[in-house]
């Protein structure tokens, strides 16, 4: 069976592949030893004036295959002078190759991650297109930077950190006191774009996603940001994204969206919210969990009618209905303290996946205002969408893209269907060690913490340090109570106070420690034996008490968590333990078949506080996480189905915008194409073009062209988004019809963009044509965008409904042909002025209610 196993084993066939290099590395490592750092930097230079003569990209991509020994081998001797005497293990080594290669590399915990990242990332600067290193979080993007900083200085290349609203770049000869973080401290702070103009820029994946659409928003070509250091914009060369799975999977379930206030009373969100406070769970409405959906039963629409006082809830006021509707889902499927905070008199997400606030973030559709109206907090105004692009079509966007992290190979489907990325496991320095027991399943949630609470104080009395991990910030506050009635001392991270963080796990190894962590503690984080710093005696005595001991409250409905959460054990080698306790009561139990087996418990009269173990059981809880993850794939694969759409748009219209943007810098290239385009779709000629240029001098007219043309190209852009969003939302009601939603939300895509692109020409032409010859009179567009009041969120797509921009006297056609018209339709109703108040009583204009 051995040798049936190693032949199909295609992982280990792809490490050995890799051995010979690693050996060449190696052999050059020790002609390398005690190189002089001027030495060091000449190299560096040869290699970068190399690579700057090759523009294509293939042979660009030889030049580095052919120096990647040598290039790896100086990171290898440069690490260990700069970090007294560490040495790179051959796993690191495979990975740093592994990782050029444009793969993702499965890295179990306390493998170095971190060092394994600054072999390609030094390697793939040297061609001057800027490289990005990818990370989860603020911290972990400053702390790698500044860890790594003195690395890549003696290299010499240049190390960037975007974080929000700042951005810093390495310089030893600074020294700063705002970070408690020790790494941190030679990070001075600069403008965004010259942290991007650095060799290597490390940030999160929202704000390289946010600077993208922000710079596809800007009126002046100077105020784009995201560059690299030889000045081209928007290159996307090559990036390293760490936490992988976290970020193209768990994250990437929602698109980073940037929007803008809009107008909508707060008294309507009060009217709903205390219409389904008087509402009854499974009398007037039901709630599914398993699809996260909360709907009126016919009770609940009659009841929901009386309180309103109109006779047919879904023919006379659409707008209540939505409102109803979210207010519904926030009180039904939505809990403080599990899916968001309240604080500051605000309601702040908490990510799920990391235990983290987000309070950039807000629940779109009316759902973030619903739950305002619940908590009885400010509601803040609903927002219409100025730019979207979900993460896998911003990632995609790199020529070459790669990920590592310690838990990827349960998604290697996914990895390459969606993203072209193949996994390779990659093997450990030193066996692991560490004892993973079977779940203990409890009938109830206060029988299960009771017996979590007993585990830890017996686990402390030995000296043991114990990590433990909760999935909501209210469970890990209930066992915090546990605890203090046990007197345990005990510390607990999660949402409230994850600004110390990394004090906190820098320290949970130490001898006796308990810490009580929501997901936070998962992610990005090493935990040493015997505390931070490093102490032999200290580490020996933890060591001989079983090393970390992990406990699980609770399964999370992916594995790849749970195993996250595991792997913070067994480090490098190191003894160490874990076990989950599971309940019947708890939400995956609960959602996926846990009745079934909590009635057999109550048949046979099992008490509460009698466990279930076995093989047979840990096994059903994974079978029900494979259910969850394959539900969450789908609609992963459907958003970016329904992105790619989106985005064959996004990408024509950006490139339209750059082009006329770039007009104001003298850019000409594209003036010709600009005014065969306007000729086409409006009333302005080239004759007009060149009046205009005489009168005012190119670089004025190229000015007026682009300033006018800006708004306009926004303004469609938006409403287009808009427009899209209405679609996909209706687009399922298709499939009753026997036709495919997908095919069809691709049909209606095409005709609507090619009605867009018309709108453009035709609205840019037409402004032209109204340009008088005073060159100091600019015309001021209304529909221009303001950039006040801004949001930056990663959410469900915001939907709105607003008015179609007209078409002045321009036909307009279908993929065949057709002309566009509109059927009026007789109602048998006086016709209500688009000024005049709404008839249903709203108290608003018909244009801004009924009339939208």
């Amino acid at each position: 069976m051995d040798f049936i196993r190693k032949l199909l084993d295609s992982n280990g066939r792809q490490i050995n592949k890799l051995k010979p290099q690693v050996d060449r590395i190696n052999d050059l490592y020790e002609k390398l030893k005690d190189i002089q750092p001027d030495e060091i930097k000449s190299k560096t230079l040869v290699w970068k004036q190399a690579l700057a003569e090759i523009s294509e990209r293939d042979r660009r991509e030889d030049y580095l295959n052919g120096i990647l020994a040598e290039a790896f081998a100086l990171v290898k001797e440069v690490t260990r002078q700069v970090d007294d005497g560490k040495v790179l293990h051959d796993v690191q080594l495979i990975a740093g190759v592994v990782l050029h290669q444009g793969k993702i590399a499965e890295l179990k915990t306390g493998e170095g991650k971190t060092n394994a990242a600054t072999l390609p990332l030094y390697l793939n600067s040297l061609a001057g297109l800027g490289v990005h290193l990818v990370t989860p979080n603020d911290y972990l993007s400053r702390h790698g930077a500044g860890w790594m900083g003195k690395i890549y200085e003696m290299l010499g290349v240049t190390v960037g950190v975007i974080m929000q609203d700042r951005a810093f770049i390495y310089d030893s000869s600074y020294t700063g006191t705002e970070f408690d973080d020790m790494y941190a401290i030679h990070l001075r702070e600069v403008s965004r774009a010259e942290a991007y103009k650095a060799d290597i820029t490390y940030g999160t994946n929202h704000e390289f996603g946010f600077d993208y659409l922000r710079d596809n928003m800007v009126r002046n070509i100077n105020e784009m940001v995201q560059t690299n250091p030889i000045g081209t914009w928007g290159e996307h060369n090559y990036a390293i994204v760490d936490e992988v799975d976290s970020i193209l999977i768990d994250v990437a379930r929602t698109p980073l969206i940037i929007s803008a206030a809009d107008s909508r009373s707060a008294s309507r969100y009060l009217e709903a919210d205390k219409i389904i406070r008087s509402l009854a769970k499974d009398q007037d409405y039901d709630v599914d969990e398993k699809f996260r959906t909360a709907t009126l039963s016919d009770l609940g629409i009659r009841r929901v009618e009386r309180l309103l006082g109109i006779e047919h809830l879904y023919e006379e006021d659409f707008e209540m209905v939505h409102l109803i509707e979210q207010a519904l889902i926030a009180y039904a499927l939505y809990e403080k303290n599990r899916d968001y905070v309240v604080k500051d008199d605000k309601v702040i997400i908490v990510d799920q996946f990391t235990g983290r606030l987000l309070p950039s973030n807000r629940y779109s559709h009316g759902l973030h205002q619903a739950i305002e109206a619940k908590e009885s907090v400010t509601i803040q105004q609903e927002s219409k969408t100025l730019a979207e692009i979900s993460y896998q079509n911003y990632f995609r966007m790199y020529k070459k893209l790669a990920g590592m992290t310690g838990t990827a190979l349960t998604e290697a489907e996914e990895f390459y269907k969606i993203y072209k990325l193949d996994v390779l496991e990659i093997p450990t320095h030193k066996p692991l060690i560490r004892k993973d027991n079977n779940d203990l399943v409890y009938k109830s949630e206060s029988a299960k913490f009771k017996a979590v609470a007993e585990e830890i104080a017996e686990r402390h009395k030995n000296g043991q340090p114990v990590l433990v991990g909760t999935t909501s910030v209210e469970k890990s506050e209930l066992l915090h109570n546990f605890l203090t009635r046990k007197n345990i001392p005990h510390e607990i991270l999660n949402a409230k106070n994850h600004e110390r963080e990394a004090l906190i796990i820098a320290q949970a190894g130490k001898k006796g420690a308990v810490t009580i962590s929501t997901n936070m503690a998962g992610r990005g984080v090493d935990i040493i034996l015997g505390g931070d710093p490093f102490d032999a005696k200290l580490y020996e005595a933890v060591k001989n008490s079983g090393g970390l001991h992990v406990i699980g409250t609770e399964r999370h409905e992916s594995r790849r968590i749970d195993n996250q959460l595991r792997g913070r054990s067994g480090r490098q080698g190191d003894p160490g333990s874990s076990r989950f306790f599971v309940s019947f009561q708890d939400d995956l139990m609960r959602i996926f078949g846990g009745d079934k087996m909590q009635g057999i418990m109550d048949r046979f009269g099992v008490d509460e506080s009698i466990p279930l173990e076995a093989g047979i059981v840990t096994k059903s809880i994974e079978n029900a996480q494979k259910r969850v993850e394959g539900f969450n794939f789908d609609r992963r694969k459907q958003l970016v189905e329904m992105d790619d759409v989106i985005n064959v748009h996004r990408e024509v219209v950006y490139k339209l915008r750059r082009r006329v943007l770039e007009l104001e810098s003298g850019f000409v290239e594209y003036q010709q194409w600009l005014m065969d385009k306007l000729a086409e779709n409006s009333s302005f000629r080239r004759k007009d073009w060149d009046k205009r240029e005489e009168e005012f001098g190119q670089e004025i007219w190229l000015n007026i062209v682009s300033q006018l043309s800006l708004p306009v190209i926004d303004f469609l852009w938006m409403e287009h988004l808009v427009d899209m969003d209405q679609v996909r939302e209706g687009i399922g009601l298709r499939g009753y019809a026997q036709k495919d939603p997908m095919v069809e939300y691709k049909k209606e895509g095409h005709e609507r963009f090619g009605i867009l692109i018309t709108q453009i020409y035709s609205n840019m032409g037409d402004r032209l044509v109204a340009v008088v010859q005073d060159a100091d009179k600019r015309v001021k567009s209304k529909n221009s965008l303001e950039n006040k009041k801004i949001e930056y969120k990663h959410g469900e797509i915001e939907t709105g409904v607003s008015e179609e921009a007209k078409l002045a006297n321009t036909k307009v056609l279908d993929s065949s042909g057709r002309e566009f018209k509109v059927q009026k339709v007789a109602s048998g109703t006086p016709k209500v002025g688009r000024n005049n108040p709404c008839p249903c009583g709203s108290g608003k204009k018909y244009k801004n209610c009924h009339g939208k």
